[in-house]
């Protein structure tokens, strides 16, 4: 009775599930478009002429270039799998196909879920989604990355030189909010032809416009516009370079609103071509290379459900990539569950101001409105507390290496506030936790140290070499040996200008090998396993001991005069005059022999 009791309440009826699937496609009138649900309506009412079938769900765009949306709906105890609801489908797909070029078929249950592209089945999530889900299904955009490149260097090159801007952080910051006041409706080209004062004030009003609803969640957002207004530039009548800027901005807004951009961090790719012009006085920043966070992320095995914290977060590079990567996993940009990661399952700590600028447009341009990122300092108890709260499940960092800047205490302050058992990756300097004596022995007594993989020797451009360092928080070491491997060759090189890049298309098969050797922890003759009481870093191997012939008779020539009592120096001096000014030279078949003269005895000297 029990069991029924339950099918019971789990049952829908069809014309339950049909109203289900309206509001979770919501599918709500549009001038542009037919949309809606039933059983009365036919195709003929539609627009199909003398076609007698019915629908139960259908979108049908004015402009017969745009996607249609077929739906066809059972009740839940109904096994949508059969073929003769899969012919139904069909059936209905070709009449639409009839009219349309692009026609997302759904069979739905209430549950259960079968999705045709046309007429051919295509893996999808496997809950129903918005309806723009679905009609992103026909989208083949495709990232051009050298293209952001080129486009940047233009923008650097005339913020720099036209506009004045000579502080590297200002150019990045002033190119980010134009950035995010495009993606929130600027539409700079409108203001192209106009004055300096007009293009200035169209970016800050967007952004302060475009930040309304965000900053209800997170006032420290208006820092974003304040350190815009700081920003110190030539008002240039240069009207040519202000509609060059607006070109660029546009293009490059454009290819990132893209579904296929993959979380290529847009700061690091500033900062790659910005940092050309970089002052002493902005060193000290590190921005993490794309592939790393690509590789780290993977690493410690990040997926959609996880909540992320990078509690020294810079340009919000980790954040970027987690995003892009979760919401991919789940489905795309336009799943239910792509909201729910960019709203509740991304968090972000940076105490540097204008970094921490930086960080919240990076994260706006990449359509996260909320922004769940904190001005703060992560060695302060305040932080500490904030990062207590959040029900953290993976860190990925790559905290300021330098002391003065408590990389250390930072480590120690996550590791210390995450929940038991969380996975934390750090990249560090090779040598950091042994640099600082007990600072790093004691982070052992309280967390394990699980894997260092040293990573090629390039990978920093500042000539950092480094590790990362995957910890597990709030269980001791006991002397667990870690186990640590040496990643010597990352396949990028070095662009003028541009920094390394994957130019090749080595990284990919790169980083899937090196995956795998670190989840088998075996399949690579660099693989060490580390007493904890020993080392704390990857042991370079020490060269094999050789020796060569020179060498040795060398020595024995040394020893041998040292016993005679002969005067090394005077020798040899002696040796050289005889060679140069005694001996006779002969040239033969390219070939320079020196011969030296005979003594009275006959033989040579």
């Amino acid at each position: 009775m029990g069991n029924e009791n339950l099918r019971n309440a789990n049952f829908m009826t069809e014309d339950e599930v049909r109203d289900l699937a309206k509001r979770i496609l919501n599918f709500t009138d549009d001038k542009d478009v037919k949309v809606g649900v039933g059983q009365l309506t036919s195709f003929n009412q539609l627009g199909f002429k003398g076609v007698a079938d019915k629908p139960d769900g259908w979108y049908l765009p004015k402009n017969i270039n745009d996607v249609a949306i077929i739906l066809e709906t059972k009740n839940r105890n109904e096994d949508i799998s059969k073929q003769k609801h899969i012919d139904e489908l069909h059936k209905n797909i070709k009449i639409a196909l009839t009219k349309y070029k692009k026609v997302i078929g759904i069979l739905y249950n209430g549950e259960d879920i079968i999705v045709y592209k046309n007429f051919e089945e295509i893996k999808t999530v496997s809950t129903l989604q918005n309806k723009e889900y679905y009609l992103s299904l026909f989208k083949e955009n495709k990232i051009d990355k050298q293209k952001i490149y080129n486009l940047t260097k233009k923008i650097n090159d005339s913020l720099h030189f036209d506009f004045g801007i000579k502080n590297l952080y200002h150019r990045m910051i002033f190119t980010a909010c134009a950035l995010v006041a495009e993606r929130y409706g600027a539409n700079l080209s409108k203001i192209k032809g106009m004055d300096y004062p007009t293009f200035h004030t169209t970016i800050h009003s967007t952004l302060s416009k475009s930040l309304i609803d965000s900053k209800k969640q997170n006032h420290k957002l208006d820092i974003l516009l304040e350190v815009y207004s700081e920003i110190k530039m030539n008002s240039t009548e240069n009207q040519k370079a202000i509609d060059n800027f607006i070109d660029n901005i546009v293009e490059i807004s454009d290819s990132i609103n893209s579904d296929f951009w993959n979380g290529e961090d847009v700061m690091a790719i500033f900062f790659n071509e910005f940092n050309r012009y970089k002052g002493k006085s902005e060193s000290g920043q590190v921005f993490t290379p794309d592939h790393i966070t690509s590789f780290m992320y993977k690493l410690i095995k990040v997926n959609k459900d996880d909540i992320i914290l990078d509690a020294a977060c810079g340009s919000g590079a980790f954040l970027v990539k987690a995003m892009c990567n979760m919401i991919k996993e789940a489905g795309g940009i336009s799943t239910n569950k792509a909201s729910k990661i960019k709203q509740n399952q991304l968090y972000g700590i940076e105490f540097d101001r204008q970094i921490y600028a930086l960080a919240c447009a990076n994260m706006l341009i990449h359509k996260d409105g909320k922004t769940n990122i904190e001005h703060l300092d992560t060695r302060t108890e305040t932080a500490c507390n904030w990062i207590k709260n959040k029900a953290i499940t993976k860190v990925l960092m790559n905290p300021p290496f330098e002391n003065k800047y408590g990389c250390i205490d930072i480590v120690s302050n996550v590791l210390d506030n995450v929940s038991v058992g969380t996975i934390c990756a750090f990249i560090l300097p090779d040598k950091k936790l042994e640099k600082v004596g007990k600072k790093g022995s004691n982070l052992l007594k309280h967390h394990t140290l699980k894997k260092i993989i040293k990573l090629s020797e390039k990978t920093f451009l500042e000539g950092i070499t480094t590790s990362v360092f995957v910890f597990e928080a709030g269980k001791p070491q006991n002397n667990e040996e870690i186990f640590a491997c040496y990643i010597e060759e990352d396949g990028l090189e070095t662009v003028k200008n541009q920094g390394r890049q994957d130019i090749k298309d080595k990284w990919n098969d790169i980083e899937n090998y090196w995956i795998d050797v670190i989840k088998k922890q075996s399949g690579n003759e660099t693989i060490q396993w580390i007493k904890p009481s020993e080392h704390l870093s990857y042991q370079m191997p020490k060269p094999e001991f050789e020796i060569f012939e020179e060498d040795f008779i060398k020595t024995v020539m040394d020893y041998y005069m040292f016993e005679e009592n002969i005067d090394v120096k005077s020798f040899s001096e002696n040796l050289t005059d005889k060679v140069l000014y005694s001996s006779n030279v002969i040239e033969a078949n390219d070939t320079i022999s020196i011969q030296l003269p005979k003594n009275k005895r006959g033989n040579d000297e």
